[in-house]
């Protein structure tokens, strides 16, 4: 029987992705129906396919790299981050707010950069692989997010409000500047789900990670131990690797719960919250009730490069 974590009157975080085969108005729908029952919530959005398609409509080609790791992920240039910040707070982040407007419920879009929400170090330069050869690639604007604004959420959130947060996120320059940057939406949800020890959502086209990527039967329903988790992390691929991580990064940081479940279900945020989807509850990393954890908390070169790989993506 799957692990039911969720506590009425805690904190969600709900993670709607931008992948062509995610409609939100299921999830938005449904995180008004919380809301309406008294739970706070707190939307946060990707918007990788918008942001491809309006380049490609600008007659320009999106810059994918691949990392010694073999990880394939975006290159952000100065010009893709002008359309990034075009599309993502302007087109995308608008569109989620009208919605859940028209769902009854009061929303205020946010970007990272707004009232320092979301920060941490720009990554300028990033390691590649391009015909056998390992080579340092310059002018990237993406990061990894060290600091989240709680205060400026739970403001929001004890004032009724729903909010709706999303990319670019504060980079901080060695000369002590900002600068806006690309940061992965997935880690970006998980850094705000552990900064207000919330239970994280994070909707896909797919009903959970399955241990057969191409067999739906095979979807693990619970993480609740490290040997359960070691099997899920065997299991992702693709673009289930980050979301793996950012489950990971979720819990080491605070939250109550990780589930990742289907955003086309029925009532898809209900339903995650009930269970449904694959659910990875703090005990997957060893943590006990007062947060330790059974590790030394060390991390190796092999999940440095990873997590250095993976900040060049945003899903």
């Amino acid at each position: 029987m799957t692990t039911n974590p969720y506590t009425e009157g805690e904190t969600v975080v709900v993670k709607i992705g931008g992948a062509r085969a995610v409609d939100p108005a299921g999830a938005l729908a449904d995180v008004a129906h919380l809301v309406a029952n008294g739970e706070d919530v707190i939307v946060v959005h990707g918007g990788s396919t918008a942001v491809d398609e309006t380049l490609e409509e600008l007659g320009e080609e999106p810059t994918y790299v691949e990392t010694p790791g073999g990880v394939v992920g975006r290159f952000t240039d100065e010009r893709t981050m002008d359309v990034f910040k075009m599309v993502m707070p302007g087109k995308l982040n608008t569109d989620l707010v009208e919605a859940l407007q028209n769902e009854g419920v009061d929303a205020v879009g946010l970007s990272g950069v707004d009232g320092q929400l979301l920060s941490g170090k720009r990554k300028s330069a990033v390691r590649v692989q391009e015909g056998g050869k390992k080579k340092i690639k310059r002018g990237d604007h993406s990061g990894t997010i060290e600091d989240v604004n709680s205060d400026l959420l739970e403001t929001l959130l004890a004032g009724g409000y729903v909010p709706v947060v999303g990319g670019p996120v504060l980079g901080a320059e060695k000369d002590g500047g900002y600068t806006a940057v690309n940061a992965d939406a997935d880690r970006t949800a998980a850094a705000v789900a552990g900064a207000l020890e919330a239970d994280l959502v994070l909707l896909t086209d797919v009903s959970g990670i399955y241990a057969d990527p191409e067999d739906e039967a095979t979807k693990i329903d619970e993480a609740t131990d490290e040997e359960s988790f070691a099997a899920v992390q065997d299991a992702a691929e693709g673009f289930m690797t980050k979301k793996v991580m950012a489950a990971k990064e979720a819990l080491e940081t605070g939250a109550s719960s990780v589930v990742v479940a289907d955003a086309n279900a029925n009532d898809p945020v209900s339903n995650a919250l009930a269970g449904h989807g694959t659910t990875i509850t703090p005990g997957a990393l060893g943590l006990g009730l007062d947060g330790g954890d059974a590790d030394d908390g060390e991390t190796d070169d092999t999940d440095a490069d990873e997590k250095a790989a993976l900040e060049v993506t945003n899903q």
